[in-house]
């Protein structure tokens, strides 16, 4: 898989971490494994204006997802075929308040938003009530299984 990380919100991020939980994510998925991810951390600045012109809403949000090449999960199987995932964008800033507000820590936050953005990049909404429900088990699935442990708790936007 080829993940890249580009840190430009001046906050200091584990981007291992980050890369890590994306080839665990994408694997549970069935995700081919020379699909490509960007990961781009960003300032409240560019945040909000990347809010306001994607999603016509004010102020900075905690993460954003941009997909490429529309790919969905796959089975065991029948994998996805390999392509371009797309971009998750995180701001480290909101993930700190969030965090704080939730009871734990910047990176946990991180890594809870990671796995929101890809999850909307392999095509799950949570509009609907029951998108919600299992997008967000999913979520905290996945995510459990990274750590080991329980996933945080949910402070998204």
């Amino acid at each position: 898989m080829s993940i890249e990380v580009n840190n430009e919100s001046g906050v200091e991020v584990d981007a291992e971490d980050l890369v890590r939980l994306v080839k665990h994510v994408l694997s549970a998925m069935h995700v081919h494994p020379e699909t490509e991810v960007s990961i781009i951390l960003a300032d409240l600045d560019t945040m909000e204006k990347l809010h306001i012109e994607w999603m016509d809403e004010p102020g900075p949000t905690d993460v954003l997802s941009f997909p490429m090449d529309e790919l969905r999960p796959g089975t065991p199987d029948r994998p996805t075929p390999a392509g371009l995932l797309g971009d998750i964008v995180l701001c480290p800033a909101v993930a700190l308040d969030q965090g704080k507000a939730a009871g734990h820590s910047m990176a946990e936050e991180l890594l809870l938003l990671t796995t929101h953005g890809l999850l909307h990049l392999l095509g799950y909404d949570h509009a609907e009530p029951e998108e919600k429900e299992e997008m967000f088990g999913l979520q905290r699935e996945l995510l459990a299984g990274f750590l080991g442990r329980a996933a945080p708790r949910e402070t998204m936007q």
